[in-house]
Parts: structure tokens; sequence; C-alpha cells
């Protein structure tokens, strides 16, 4: 179906749908990708965002007057070109454009980055250039299919989307890894995340979820991590654990399907090899903390104690015995954060779970049901050294009509990373924060 863009010029078209304008004229409006000389023939390889097109320009005349508006032109130069669309084989796509005309809007001087290779080093100095890349434009499109996908099932599930704010008087997950900023006259704290909010919202609406930005001030540089990225945090009233991780469950394979079904061809660009995606299916394998920790025992390669929370070699290990994610449930409440509600059967454990991404990608999801009881809350709050009067408002959730509820944050890049098969997620956002990384 064609789109209508309602543009001024109606023969203005974008490349992803050239298939449909075949013996037609049409107006394409783009860069300069590359270019060859045939003699004869000219080349220019176009993008416009949406794909790639091989254009032609044909003349018996040495002194055809695009041939030397081809000759000035430089890589990433922008460009609107006319032409009558043809089917070939042999072109990129399948599909050729016969250029009659060309409208020259900026010659770019000399691209940095050219098609040799290039450090990251440099790259990421260059990030504002490097996004042009075949392979950074695939992934930014599958970045935006899968949050589509999230929001999607999300509302379909009858979720409401609410927006927690950015600046924060506490830490949700009450550490020390946070941006303190000046707020006038007082203290205030880029967010970790938005689930302390998302509860009081579910306690209005029932079933909520945030989608923003959320920031973490850990001096990490490992390939997991970030400084700042996106979460998806659903919090859901009544529900519990089991309601939690079916929640989750169902998300991922809703992703992975909508991806497969609508960004085949970026996936192709990356070589990703979809067979592993292709088993992304219900239900998932669901071990507890005592039984990871037995796999790493028997691996004979991890060095964390026992009752220690899981590093990223201990995910990648056991993840490499299952062929989906795996969710891991109940480790010791002393490693976990102050809002998990304990296990009634054994309160040394806490009733949460982490989804570990198969292809050593890390933990997915991370969530829990929530303490729901003042007293028990109050008690976590002191225990571990936060401020009830901060946390006042919270507590008040727990005053005024408190039940069970459950929740857990989506990490987005890592999502994309593992859908991408990244080797680093520094890929799967446009313009990634790292430790020593604010440029561009």
């Amino acid at each position: 179906m064609k789109k209508n863009y309602n543009f001024k010029m109606k023969n203005w078209i974008y490349i992803e749908d050239i298939s449909q304008y075949v013996e037609q004229e049409v107006i394409i409006k783009g860069w300069v990708y590359n270019k060859r000389d045939s003699g004869r023939v000219k080349f220019i390889i176009l993008r416009d965002g949406t794909g790639i097109l091989q254009a032609m320009i044909w003349s018996k005349d040495p002194d055809f007057h695009l041939f030397k508006i081809f000759n000035e032109l430089t890589q990433e130069s922008s460009l609107v070109v006319k032409g009558k669309v043809k089917k070939d084989d042999r072109a990129p796509g399948g599909f050729e454009l016969e250029i009659s005309d060309i409208n020259t809007v900026q010659i770019a001087e000399e691209y940095p980055i050219s098609k040799k290779d290039h450090g990251v080093a440099f790259l990421m100095e260059n990030r504002h250039l490097w996004l042009r890349s075949t392979k950074q434009v695939a992934i930014l499109r599958i970045r935006a299919a899968i949050i589509k996908a999230i929001r999607d099932f999300m509302d379909g599930q009858g979720f409401i989307l609410t927006d927690p704010p950015i600046l924060t008087a506490n830490a949700a997950e009450g550490t020390t890894t946070l941006f303190e900023t000046s707020y006038f006259d007082e203290k205030a704290y880029l967010s970790q995340s938005g689930q302390l909010y998302a509860e009081a919202t579910a306690l209005a609406l029932g079933k909520v979820y945030t989608f923003g930005p959320t920031f973490r001030a850990e001096k990490s540089k490992t390939r997991r991590h970030l400084i700042e990225f996106w979460m998806m945090e659903p919090e859901w009233a009544y529900a519990e654990l089991d309601d939690a991780i079916q929640l989750a469950q169902d998300l991922l394979v809703y992703v992975v399907e909508k991806t497969l079904e609508t960004r085949m061809p970026e996936l192709e660009i990356l070589e990703r090899d979809i067979k592993p995606l292709n088993k992304i299916k219900s239900p998932f394998p669901r071990i507890t903390y005592d039984e990871a920790f037995n796999i790493l025992k028997k691996s004979g390669k991890s060095q964390t104690p026992y009752g220690e929370d899981l590093g990223a070699t201990d995910e990648t290990i056991i993840s490499e015995q299952f062929e989906k994610p795996v969710v891991i449930t109940h480790y010791p409440a002393s490693i976990k954060s102050f809002y998990m509600q304990p296990d009634k059967e054994d309160p040394e454990k806490a009733l949460c779970m982490d989804i570990i991404a198969p292809e050593g990608y890390g933990e997915l999801v991370g969530g829990s049901q929530r303490v729901h009881d003042y007293e028990l809350l109050m008690r976590r709050i002191e225990t571990h050294k936060l401020s009830p009067e901060v946390f006042k408002w919270y507590l008040d959730l727990r005053r005024f009509g408190s039940v069970p509820h459950s929740g857990f944050g989506l990490g987005l890049e890592r999502t994309v990373a593992w859908i991408c098969h990244l080797t680093h997620i520094r890929e799967s956002i446009p313009f990634p924060r790292m430790l020593y990384n604010l440029y561009p």
C-alpha cells in the first residue's frame, strides 16, 4: 500500500517504497553513499535513511552535463535526483534508478569516515557521523521496532503509560551510584528508576508502566554497561511474583517475534544468525538462586562465593546451559533492594527474579514482588540505613490501601544488543554515555 506523506511534491518517494514505482518517474531526496565511474555509465549509490538505491547516469556524450555534476559529488553530498525506476536483479535491493536530473543541495567536505577500517575511539569521537553507516542505521531501525513492540504489548495488556520524574529526592535502589545536582536550595538526583513512582500510579490505575531514561553513576567499563540507558518498568497492583515472571516472559517472546516479522532486512545487514531467536518461545526455563549457584560450582569457572550477587561471568556460564532466556528466582534477601518482599516460606530469600539472556548477553529483566506491609518496609528502610523521612510518601502507599504488587525493569539497550547480536552495548543507542565518554 502506498504511503501518503502529504508532501507538496507528489513524486517524492522513499527508497523503502521503491518496488511500488517500477517504470514510473520519481524523485529521491538523499545523500551520496558511494559512487563509481564506468566510462559512459556512472553509478551513484544513494541513501535516504530508509534504504540504499543504485542510480545510473548513461550517455555517449563525454561532456554530458550530468557527468559534470557527478564528478563534483563527494561522499555524503546531499542531492535530489529525478529518474525512472527499473527492476534490475543485479542492483542492490533489485531496483535501479535511471537518472534524468540532479539537483545538488550541498557538496560535502572530505568525509572523515571513509570506507577503510577505523578504530573504536575514532568512531565514537565521530558518532554523529558514524550513525549514517549501513549497520548503524540497521541497529537504530531495529531499536525503534523493539520500542514499538514493547509499547504495543504493554498497551495491549491493558497497562497505562505513566511518566515518572527524572529529578528525584531519593534513590530507588538505595545506593550511592547517583548523579547529584542542585535543585534550588536542596539536593536532587537523576533518577535510577521510575519504579517507586510507578508503584504510586499503579495504586491509582491498577496496571501501569513507565518508559524512559535512567542514570547510574557506576564506574563500569564493561561491554554491558551504560551510564544513561532506557528502561521499561511495569507495576501491577495485586500481582505476585509469578504474575510478573509470566508478563516479562510473554513480553520478550512478543518483542522477538515482532522484530523478526518487521526487521528481517536489517537483521540480514547485521548478519545476525536468527536460529537462536527462533527458539525464543514460552515457557522459559526457571531455576532458583541455589540451583544457579550449583551450576556455577559444577562449572569450576566462577569465583563468586555463595550469598553474593551474580556477576557478568556467572550469568554467561549459566546462560550457556540454556537455549532460551533463563529465569533465576529467590536470591538472598540480604543482597537485594529494600523494597523486595521476603519469601514467607524462607524469609532469607526474596521474592525476586532476573531473566538472563542466552548467548552471553546478561540480565535483560530484573524484578520482584514488592513489600506491601508498612512495618516490614520501615524495618527494611532502617536496615539499609535509608531515611524514613525521604521515603515518607513511599511509606504512605503502605498506609492507605496497600496491596500485594509486583513489577520489573526491562533494559532496552541490553535487549537491542542481544537481538542484534552486538559485541558492545554502545552501538545500541544513538549517543552512548559511558565512563569518560560525554562527546558528542
